[in-house]
């Protein structure tokens, strides 16, 4: 079992400027365009969202590394952090998927879904990294919470504890007996993580540097 108190599930990061706010914004956004979908159905929204939280660290490693190309300066590991953010968000996917396949109008919602919110990230990118990641730093607290939401529901019995799937035990490294709820667990850590990467990288580009020193971030 995952320290759960190794980081701080609480932690808010208030929005103090207007690119704070469209962040923000965006995010509650979809977050209730999310209950509005699909209710108590918390299995099939967590599938879909996962496939559109693995885009921003995508989009973010891609732009940094060609903006480091032109520039010809060193991206200090960002994009290989970034990468690494996009591939543990697939991995979550996977852990949902094992448990239960998505139907074929949610692979349909995906594929729009996906399609739609990688434009406009990509564009949101292009226009304000800073807000960018801003984002990406408030989508990764809701899904703090959310998880957090998910345990309680499994902790009441009103969601079954099911067996967790191989891939995730061996992902994340997991008792050979664990159940689902340790897998909500070990992504809500994941997601902490994500969420004080990006404020912190939004933080420094707000600050004027393009490419943080990541001793400076404490990443």
């Amino acid at each position: 079992m995952l320290d759960v108190n190794k980081y701080d599930l609480n932690r808010h990061r208030e929005p103090v400027t207007f690119r704070d706010q469209v962040a923000t914004g965006i995010s509650w956004a979809m977050g209730s365009t999310a209950n509005l979908l699909f209710g108590r159905r918390y299995g099939d929204r967590a599938a879909v969202l996962e496939t559109i939280s693995a885009v921003p660290g995508m989009v973010a490693a891609t732009l940094l590394h060609l903006r480091c190309l032109r520039r010809m300066t060193d991206d200090r590991g960002w994009v290989r952090v970034f990468m690494d953010e996009a591939e543990n968000q697939r991995a979550h996917l996977m852990a949902f998927v094992a448990i239960r396949r998505p139907s074929s109008v949610e692979r349909l919602l995906i594929v729009l879904a996906q399609g739609a919110f990688y434009n406009a990230f990509f564009l949101l990118y292009l226009l304000s990294p800073r807000t960018a990641h801003r984002l990406a730093g408030y989508l990764s607290e809701a899904a703090v919470r959310g998880y957090s939401h998910c345990l309680e529901r499994l902790e009441r019995g009103e969601q079954e504890d099911v067996a967790a799937p191989a891939s995730a035990i061996a992902y994340w490294n997991l008792d050979p007996q664990a159940r689902l709820s340790d897998v909500i667990v070990a992504m809500r850590e994941d997601e902490a993580i994500h969420r004080d990467i990006n404020h912190a990288f939004a933080d420094a580009l707000a600050a004027g540097n393009p490419v943080p020193d990541r001793s400076r971030t404490g990443m």
